[in-house]
């Protein structure tokens, strides 16, 4: 499956921005999608998560009650609904897909093995 992460931009601070994970090649059924962000000189960060089968979703403390991940009926798009955004969202945000995702490494994207190409999310203040 291959992946394409859209929908970011610039956006000020309280603003709601919604990105979309769509795949090609197959769909999201047996998968569980995660999204993540990444700044310069830090690691890749775990923000939301999706088991696309089961509906199940996880997120992030800091996300938590700001960012909702959901799925399309035909599961070929997961989405990212972000809102009250502020200026510490500020990030390059990926998506990323793995059929051996289970709890305990769910939140490290060493357990993806597909990922999207990263859309800019820009929080002013």
């Amino acid at each position: 499956v291959q992946l394409q992460a859209f929908g970011g931009g610039l956006v000020q601070a309280g603003d709601s921005l919604r990105l979309s994970c769509a795949a090609s090649g197959g769909t999201f059924s047996w998968y569980t999608v995660g999204w993540f962000r990444q700044t310069p000189g830090k690691e890749r960060e775990f923000v939301a998560g999706t088991k696309v089968s089961a509906g199940s979703t996880y997120y992030a403390d800091s996300v938590k009650g700001r960012f909702t991940i959901s799925r399309d009926s035909a599961k070929t798009t997961v989405y990212l609904q972000m809102t009250t955004l502020n200026p510490e969202d500020t990030a390059v945000y990926y998506c990323g897909a793995g059929r051996r995702v289970i709890v305990s490494n769910s939140r490290s994207p060493r357990a993806y093995d597909y990922w999207g190409q990263g859309t800019l999310v820009t929080v002013s203040s």
